[in-house]
């Protein structure tokens, strides 16, 4: 085994877990660091690591994911006949100290020997990446980074799927794809401790981090950019263009359809529905308010600050 155990997990707290955790990359953190995550950029959990975000709590499918791990674990040892032990400890790589596992459970392969288990949870609409030998890359990298932790040989995962569907799959250890997760999570964890960011995407995290680094501009101030932003010039001002372009045929769109149901709030076709509804709200006249009563819109109004991003042409 090319793992240390760090610490027992037995009876520690929600929050030491949570410190734990911010030391190092685990398994659930290997997609997000591969940019292959639906749910988190690396941005974001750069800012995690580095105490700019709070952590994310986990969503009502997770929390039933925790809750029932158990049962799945219960149902693998009988279909299959192999027990599953507990491990009750968070494990790092000998080599690579900020690779960590918390795994769910480890189990003898008949050729392989010692093996990770893993259990998940999924829902129905999620069959489809479950069939045959597939499954989602979250896990799959996820289960390599095990591998890459413990240096075993294969991993097993098991998965109720919407509560009424038990699958379970052995996946072999995969060297070339291992390689890759240390040198990705290598250079994700060089970032964390020299508390330079990840390469910036298009993700709400990233506007947030250069939001908060960046508040405020110098007045009159100016700077020579280097060559590397003529192509994001030229990247932002065709992706303007299609976006006036799309936004106008979903409006054109919009306005035929709403042509043919006329006065009629619900429209249908095929596996579609249309609702055009008529709706009410209030909303404060702050022109008038400030007009009438000056002192009271001063007292109760707020000011913002934000800097304005465009592409002009250089006079």
């Amino acid at each position: 085994m090319a793992a240390i155990i760090t610490v027992s997990t037995e009876h520690m707290s929600y929050e030491e877990w949570l410190a734990y955790r911010k030391k190092g990359i685990g398994g659930s953190d290997a997609s997000i660091v591969c940019g292959m995550n639906r749910y988190k950029s690396p941005v974001e959990l750069w800012m995690e690591k580095t105490d700019q975000r709070p952590y994310q709590e986990a969503g009502e499918a997770a929390y039933w994911g925790t809750q029932l791990e158990a049962l799945v674990r219960t149902e693998f040892t009988r279909r299959t006949g192999m027990e599953v032990n507990l491990v009750p400890y968070l494990l790092q790589n000998e080599e690579h100290s900020f690779m960590q596992a918390n795994l769910d459970g480890i189990c003898e392969h008949p050729k392989y020997g010692p093996c990770i288990f893993e259990a998940k949870t999924a829902s129905a609409y999620k069959c489809g990446e479950w069939e045959e030998d597939s499954l989602p890359d979250e896990y799959l990298l996820q289960i390599q980074h095990y591998m890459a932790v413990t240096g075993y040989r294969g991993a097993y995962i098991a998965v109720l799927i919407g509560g009424n569907t038990f699958r379970w799959k052995f996946v072999e250890r995969d060297e070339e794809l291992i390689t890759m997760l240390i040198q990705l999570e290598s250079d994700f964890w060089n970032h964390v401790e020299s508390s330079v960011p990840p390469p910036l995407d298009g993700t709400d995290a990233s506007v947030k981090f250069l939001a908060e680094r960046f508040p405020d501009s110098i007045p009159k101030s100016q700077i020579r950019l280097p060559d590397t932003a003529s192509p994001l010039i030229m990247q932002y001002e065709t992706a303007c263009e299609k976006v006036e372009q799309y936004t106008m045929q979903k409006q054109e769109a919009e306005n035929l359809l709403k042509q043919m149901m006329g006065e009629n709030e619900v429209g249908s076709i095929a596996s579609k529905r249309i609702i055009w509804k008529s709706m009410s709200q209030e909303r404060l006249d702050s022109k008038t308010l400030k007009a009438e009563h000056p002192v009271l819109y001063k007292k109760y109004a707020n000011k913002t600050s934000f800097r304005r991003f465009s592409v002009k042409e250089a006079v």
